[in-house]
């Protein structure tokens, strides 16, 4: 049996952490020994630039290149499009030609399941995969949704961010209910925290108490730093650019929590 887990890291609400998340707790989960693939599915191609690509759009084989192969049924090699990044994890890049592919989407059969279809090929090479989502529900948040096993959300403590999560998680029911019944919540993480303040305490508290009565909130949070921003301009992870520090150890904590979260699903469902 297949054990790799399909995470989408996702939030409608841009700003949030996304492509952090993605990249850190890609890089920890490989520290831990895992075979990790993080796929970039944001035409702004954020997470490729913060591992290094320095010019995304000049490459010639990226998501968008392997989702028009399997559109046009096409084949390829299982490597095809993937960067071995010296951190341990492999990539599959994106870069602006992403853009494109929603509207070609809209004219495919089973659009939604692009993604799928490619995952499905390279799957069982990996423990864990990461799909870092743009922040809008198109056709390429939903093909993420698609091949996902669950959803990741990072939120920010503050109003905006918290207000737009009861649209994100209607949208992920709406998913589950057509297309992928089979879609669980991974949980909230809250990112960008800054303890010191009276009104972060407040909305953390408020979503632990009403969002986290159903839903996983996790009891890790990620502080606010400039050297988050500063290790994405260096192309690294935050174990790479700054190890030692407070960030880097949040995101050890919460690797530990999403391996937990999966033996204990994998235990209930052998129990069921």
């Amino acid at each position: 049996m297949n054990k790799t887990k399909v995470i989408a890291v996702t939030n409608q609400k841009g700003g949030v952490g996304k492509t952090t998340t993605a990249v850190n707790l890609g890089v920890a989960l490989a520290r831990a020994g895992n075979r990790v693939l993080l796929v970039d599915a944001d035409p702004q191609a954020s997470l490729t630039a913060s591992l290094g690509v320095r010019e995304p759009d000049q490459m010639d084989i990226t998501i968008a290149s392997v989702m028009k192969t399997i559109i046009d049924d096409g084949t390829f090699p299982s490597d095809y499009g993937i960067i071995h990044n010296k951190e341990g994890v492999d990539l599959l890049p994106a870069n602006i030609e992403l853009s494109g592919m929603e509207q070609i989407l809209v004219n495919t059969m089973s659009r939604e399941y692009v993604l799928k279809e490619y995952l499905s090929q390279v799957r069982d090479r990996y423990d864990y995969v990461l799909i870092d989502c743009m922040p809008s529900l198109g056709m390429l948040t939903i093909n993420a949704l698609v091949a996902a096993d669950s959803v990741l959300i990072p939120c920010q403590p503050n109003y905006l961010s918290t207000k737009g999560i009861n649209l994100l998680l209607g949208s992920i029911m709406r998913v589950r209910r057509t297309v992928n019944p089979k879609l669980q919540i991974e949980g909230i993480l809250l990112t960008m925290v800054d303890s010191r303040t009276k009104n972060a305490k407040d909305i953390i508290s408020s979503l632990r108490e009403t969002v986290g009565q159903n839903i996983r909130v996790f009891e890790t949070e990620i502080p606010r730093s400039v050297r988050v921003a500063e290790s994405s301009l260096s192309g690294q992870s935050i174990f790479a650019f700054d190890p030692s520090g407070k960030v880097a150890t949040s995101y050890g904590q919460f690797m530990k929590e999403v391996t937990e979260h999966a033996k204990d699903r994998s235990r209930s469902d052998c129990v069921r």
